[in-house]
């Protein structure tokens, strides 16, 4: 039976060993090149500049929410790298640890996280980066911008949740791990982080509020100009969360199931 508690005891009681791998994943993910960690802040900067230039100076998009186009830009990607980062690299974390997965002492559990951390040190820095931006645009942070620590939990919720199932999957179906790298390109468009929700007829909107990501997304946007407390979004909220419990219980469940053929397969 799944229990909130109790994975989050495990969590817990390995705290150290997480951070531990998670910082030397982070070193090694960029180990052997000249350039090693300033790889992973390179390629997201210039995926912005490159959206901005198509967007902006191209089709000359103008204010979005009364904001700047960049800023609104910004502010849905870069969750959604952190979302796209994160995934794909839990996804084939057994792969690349299965010497750790066959020592049987070891907490096996702990790896889709330790992926996450490891994805989410970058994200610390883009959070700041965006934040200097806005304060470049004058646009300054109030108090709903405390908000975001909300969401980072958010993200990370779903993440873990999600990556438990296709973790797990992957070991036994390989071309599984192909199946979501094409749903994350996928999902970038069917979020609204390039183009704004409200140009969909508001009968349809709640087709892509389906994604949970849709929430995360919105919520940076209202943490930095939209000024809206999550709590005034309480269906949505609710959906979020509990949809967040059910990928949760759905990944336990199938973690459970496969984690004692793990080692077999790999």
């Amino acid at each position: 039976m799944f229990s909130i508690r109790g994975f989050s005891k495990e969590v817990y009681s390995s705290r150290r060993m997480i951070t531990s791998l998670a910082i030397n994943d982070f070193k090694m993910k960029y180990a052997g090149s000249y350039l090693g960690i300033v790889w992973a802040f390179v390629q997201p900067i210039v995926t912005i500049l490159v959206y901005w230039a198509v967007f902006q100076v191209g089709f000359r998009s103008g204010q979005v929410e009364k904001v700047p186009f960049i800023l609104w830009l910004m502010s849905g990607l870069i969750p959604w790298f952190f979302y796209y980062e994160a995934m794909t690299s839990a996804t084939n974390c057994y792969f690349e640890y299965s010497y750790l997965v066959k020592k049987v002492l070891f907490k096996i559990s702990i790896l889709p996280i330790v992926k996450i951390i490891s994805s989410f040190f970058v994200h610390i820095f883009f959070l700041a980066v965006m934040l200097l931006i806005f304060l470049i645009y004058g646009v300054y942070p109030t108090l709903y911008a405390l908000q975001l620590i909300y969401y980072v939990g958010c993200l990370i919720a779903i993440t873990i949740a999600l990556s438990y199932i296709t973790s797990s999957i992957v070991v036994f179906l390989k071309d599984f791990g192909q199946i979501v790298a094409i749903i994350m390109q996928f999902g970038i468009w069917v979020t609204p982080i390039m183009w704004n929700y409200k140009m969909v007829p508001e009968n349809w909107r709640w087709v892509f509020k389906i994604n949970p990501m849709y929430y995360v997304v919105e919520g940076y946007r209202d943490s930095m100009f939209n000024h809206v407390w999550f709590w005034d979004k309480i269906n949505e909220t609710l959906w979020f969360w509990n949809l967040t419990l059910l990928y949760f219980v759905i990944g336990y469940i199938v973690f459970k199931k496969l984690k004692p053929h793990f080692s077999d397969v790999l």
